[in-house]
């Protein structure tokens, strides 16, 4: 499986990490200027940092690079956290980044986007933006990490969220997504 990992700037750096670690396949990763902002303030981390997990780091203000053509093709493209600003950019067709020029081409070519939108509350402006890219083909998932498996600790909200992202992508990861059945309780 080939995957562009693209990181921009919303909260929540520690999930795209995480996918970045545990996501087999060949794996690209391209940081907004702001994602690599958000990568230091979250988790005192650099791109570099994750350099051992991927094929290679892509800029994202060259859009001559591999993936800007739908001549090298993607099985998935994941925008792990996906900003506001990013979503509405790629739902209104506008590739002046190399993140939004890939997502152009992947929607393009009727190929998996999963954008992990990180922003709330949603205003009238970033639901619209959200239906579109839907309606174009991506997949709009929020950063709602589950709450059924009673975590104690992060990594425990980090790790369930993540397993379901890679069953969207097509890697199965084992775990089953059923909520836990109540015991008695009353509606």
């Amino acid at each position: 499986m080939r995957i562009l990992i693209a990181v921009t700037g919303g909260s929540g750096a520690m999930f795209a990490v995480d996918f970045v670690r545990r996501c087999p396949g060949e794996k690209h990763l391209v940081f907004s200027r702001w994602g690599k902002y958000v990568l230091r303030q979250e988790l005192d981390l650099t791109p570099a940092d994750l350099s051992p997990h991927v094929e290679g780091i892509l800029t994202d203000h060259d859009l001559s690079q591999t993936f800007s053509s739908g001549t090298n093709p993607l099985d998935a493209m994941v925008v792990i956290p996906c900003s506001s600003t990013t979503l509405g950019k790629i739902a209104s067709g506008i590739g002046d980044t190399f993140i939004t020029r890939a997502a152009a081409v992947t929607l393009k070519e009727r190929r998996r986007l999963i954008l992990v939108l990180r922003e709330t509350p949603l205003s009238t402006i970033q639901l619209k933006a959200a239906a579109e890219a839907s309606a174009a083909g991506a997949i709009v998932m929020p950063l709602c990490p589950p709450f059924y498996f009673r975590p104690e600790r992060l990594q425990d909200i980090v790790t369930p969220f993540v397993d379901h992202l890679m069953s969207l992508v097509g890697v199965p990861t084992g775990r089953q997504w059923e909520a836990p059945q109540p015991s008695g309780a009353e509606d």
